[in-house]
């Protein structure tokens, strides 16, 4: 029947039937799950692992993982297997002391049952990855006692080594150990099937007021997919959405976004629809080390310059520092970049300051991005034989520059602490020489604040079942990870990010899978519905190439910068036409570029334009192949 209707459609469209609707298809499930992130993944195995006979899991990428394919995949757990390998005393109690601590800076109000029902499973969660995979990884070790079990100071420090840094046996494919070992487990489960380049756009109720059914639109049009126990949502944050994060707090919309390009927030409003609440949206936690795309102003990735243990100081655009550069919490350096005009920072340095960086082992960063101007940080990199030629390279008042590094200096001299705080001549992960700003040659790097993670979202309880505004269950409807809002607090803790989707996507199948669904709900959408608008992406303003100028047949061809390396492509132009685009060469990281590698410029050919929708979820890699198509048309064009 399926074909008979295909064949039809196909006669229709051939005989110029334009106004053909996407045929609707309908899927059943005892489980549906949104988004097949760490949340979702470890969600559908547990329900599989519980007796659910069928797993359906929508993910609107061609990729599973979601944001730990953007994520070293640090993780953390209390009492684990490779603590008690290390000879490491931990406990529960002492993890969950250490995230309320970390998560009530500025003001942050962390869920303490959550929490702790979290910490409670973490290490058996982590054992469970363990002896399914991780095992067999290489993990970070600590230089003095050479144990797995580590302290990971991009976030404040744990009280105990607790935090782990494995490495994917397929680094190709994987940036994730745990989204390595996941995707093997859920290969493994015939119960489970994962539906790719598939958005969820709305959920609905049965007659009797259960969520049940998703509605979601695929390759192939509008899909609905019911559920007989109920539906998982785990569909990440809103790093991505500079308007949603402006929308709650005041210096959002300037964040660079460096978590899943498809972490907008949509999932939040779906549920807001059939009358979830919402809370802590203004935990927005950053980091101050923000590197620009080359490709897209909106993004970045972390690549910390480290200078600044070694000498080197941070200023804002106006010239000035603004915080002590060397402290220990991380929190307050990450809020005080946010507060700085466009939350741009400037890492100044001289070549002493990098050379004791680099004999004390800690410029892993400047070699990797900063190592000049062809490496992936080239085009924020600036120098100046004097400090006025420095200032006028980045922008900033040339006397205000000279005289923050004058007093600097001084405060250098004087050994004693300046009025940030900053202590000079003393040893510690932060402090790992003493100099002053000065030398030959001034260099400086341009980072921004970069948010990889938000923690704010709909409100749960201990069940992980989703709350309306009223405090009241919503038959059915169950969320994990990121989309979940008032957990951590203000600042997530180290390995958080990847063990609590994981840990409590488990715990969100487990009970939904226990459960019974209430009946007799009344479905409406919440009082606070969030805009329509904070979700409208912005589009560019005109095309990449007019594609009513003439072109020259032949074949041209243009290299643009990749994300690891060159990109380049080849175009042919036939009687006036974009007959072929070949990717020739690329260094892209293929788990996340592979989609628009594949799709883009087939696109390209059929529309014969080079500007053609992004892939969802590897937006710069299909805006590096529009451009360089653009570059051979401009070419064919001559």
């Amino acid at each position: 029947m399926k074909r008979f209707l295909a064949t039809v459609l196909a006669l229709m469209l051939a005989l110029g039937c334009m106004a053909v609707p996407a045929m609707a298809e309908e899927a059943d499930a005892d489980v549906i799950i949104i988004g097949a992130g760490g949340g979702g993944l470890s969600a559908a195995l547990e329900a599989a692992q519980s007796g659910a006979r069928k797993v359906i899991v929508l993910e609107m990428t061609a990729k599973t993982g979601g944001a730990l394919n953007f994520t070293s995949g640090s993780m953390s757990a209390a009492g684990t297997i490779i603590q008690k390998e290390d000879g490491i005393e931990d406990s529960v109690e002492s993890y969950v002391a250490d995230i309320l601590k970390n998560g009530s800076d500025f003001g942050g109000q962390p869920n303490e049952e959550l929490v702790t029902i979290y910490a409670e499973n973490a290490a058996v969660v982590f054992d469970w990855l363990y002896e399914n995979g991780l095992k067999d990884c290489t993990f970070s070790t600590d230089r003095a006692t050479g144990s797995r079990a580590v302290f990971a100071p991009e976030h404040a420090l744990y009280s105990i080594k607790r935090t782990y840094k494995a490495t994917p046996q397929d680094r190709t494919q994987y940036k994730s150990a745990a989204h390595e070992v996941l995707d093997k487990l859920v290969a493994a489960q015939d119960a489970i099937e994962i539906i790719y380049n598939t958005k969820a756009t709305e959920l609905l109720a049965n007659d009797k007021g259960q969520i049940t059914t998703v509605v979601a639109e695929g390759p192939e049009g509008t899909v609905t997919y019911t559920s007989s126990r109920g539906v998982i949502v785990c569909t990440g944050g809103y790093s991505s959405n500079s308007k949603l994060m402006g929308q709650y707090t005041e210096y959002g919309e300037y964040y660079l976004a460096g978590g899943a390009p498809g972490a907008d927030g949509n999932g939040l409003l779906m549920m807001q629809k059939v009358g979830a609440g919402l809370t802590a949206m203004n935990a927005i936690p950053t980091f101050p080390m923000g590197l620009v795309s080359k490709d897209d102003p909106t993004r970045g990735q972390i690549a910390s310059t480290y200078t600044w243990k070694t000498g080197g100081i941070v200023v804002n655009q106006n010239g000035e520092r603004f915080c002590n550069e060397t402290e220990s919490n991380p929190a307050i350096r990450e809020v005080a970049l946010e507060e700085q005009p466009n939350a741009v920072q400037y890492d100044i340095y001289t070549d002493k300051i990098l050379e004791d960086l680099a004999a004390a082992g800690g410029d892993i960063f400047m070699k990797y991005y900063f190592s000049g101007p062809e490496g992936a940080g080239g085009h924020v990199m600036y120098s100046g034989d004097t400090i006025e030629e420095l200032a006028e390279a980045i922008g900033v008042p040339a006397e205000n520059l000279k005289a923050t590094i004058e007093e600097y200096n001084a405060a250098v001299e004087k050994g004693e602490p300046d009025q940030f705080g900053r202590e000079f001549n003393v040893s510690n992960t932060y402090n790992v020489a003493t100099n002053k700003v000065e030398g030959n040659k001034y260099y400086a790097i341009r980072l921004h604040a970069l948010c990889v993670m938000t923690l704010g979202g709909v409100t749960v309880n201990n069940n992980l079942q989703v709350l309306d505004e009223s405090g009241n269950v919503i038959p059915g409807l169950y969320a994990a990870g990121e989309v979940v809002g008032g957990i951590w607090g203000k600042f997530v803790s180290g390995g958080t990010g990847v063990m609590g989707p994981i840990v409590f996507g488990k715990l969100a199948a487990h009970h939904l899978m226990t459960n019974d669904m209430a009946e007799g709900y009344e479905v409406k959408p919440a009082a606070n519905l969030l805009d329509e608008s904070l979700f409208v992406k912005e589009t560019s303003s005109g095309e990449l190439f007019d594609m009513t100028r003439a072109l020259n047949d032949g074949e041209y061809t243009a290299t643009v910068d990749g994300q690891d390396g060159p990109m380049t492509v080849k175009v042919t132009i036939a009687e006036g036409r974009i007959a072929a685009v070949k990717i020739v060469e690329n260094h892209e990281t293929q788990t996340i570029a592979g989609a628009a590698l594949e799709s883009v410029p087939d696109a390209i050919m059929a529309e014969n334009n080079a500007t053609v929708a992004v892939v969802s979820g590897a937006t710069m890699t299909s805006h590096r192949i529009m451009n360089a198509v653009a570059q051979c048309l401009e070419q064919a064009a001559k």
